[in-house]
Order: C-alpha cells, then sequence, then structure tokens
C-alpha cells in the first residue's frame, strides 16, 4: 500500500519513535498517547482490518501479541499490567486502515476504555 501511514512508517519513508523491530513486527511510540505508554505494534504486511486476516497471517498475528509483551516488559508495565487492544474499521475506533495493537499502561486504566 502506498499510501498507508503505517507502510510508510514501516518501510522508514516516515519516521517514528520506534521501541521494537524485526522482519515481521514494528512498535512504536502513539504520537498522540493515551497514556504514559502508548505503543503501537503493526505487521510489516499490510493487511487493512481484522476481517481481512487470512490464515496465513495467523503466524504474524500472533507475533504481534509476543512484541505486545515484550513492549510492555521494556516499559515496566509487567508487574502493574496493561491493556492491549485492537480496533476494527470506523465504528470499532480504527482511524489507520493497517491492522495494529495499541498497548497502554503505565496508570490505572477504567473501563470501558474510551467513550
Amino acid at each position: 500500500m502506498t499510501d498507508c501511514l503505517f507502510c510508510k512508517i514501516a518501510s522508514g519513508k516516515i519516521p517514528a519513535d520506534i521501541v521494537f523491530e524485526d522482519k515481521r513486527a514494528l512498535a512504536f511510540r502513539d504520537i498522540n498517547p493515551a497514556a504514559p505508554t502508548h505503543v503501537l505494534v503493526i505487521p510489516r504486511r499490510h493487511i487493512a482490518t481484522i476481517d481481512d486476516v487470512q490464515d496465513s497471517d495467523e503466524l504474524d498475528m500472533g507475533h504481534l501479541f509476543r512484541v505486545a509483551a515484550q513492549v510492555a516488559e521494556q516499559d515496566g508495565l509487567g508487574e502493574r499490567g496493561y491493556r492491549v487492544t485492537m480496533n476494527c474499521k470506523a465504528d470499532g475506533g480504527q482511524s489507520v486502515f493497517h491492522v495494529h495493537l495499541h498497548v497502554l499502561g503505565g496508570k490505572a486504566l477504567g473501563w470501558p476504555p474510551f467513550p
């Protein structure tokens, strides 16, 4: 996807505060954080929404959660806890149509998470 913001970040065309990267995933700090720690974890390969995940994407999707746990540990969230969310489409709160996890923590988080 040439016009996808997260694809541009993954390819290095747009700078980001990257906290983790490997051949399958990238994690970077959100530019508009909703908590002291707010990191986005994306697959390098473009997948628009959860509904677009295929059987062949299962390893990459599972890997995102492993990266989320690693990022949380790096930021010292392991003991107190953290939240991982994934939004799907506009009514679900997805604003960038490239699958991504939000890793949120560093303070007590309420419920529901968003109005």
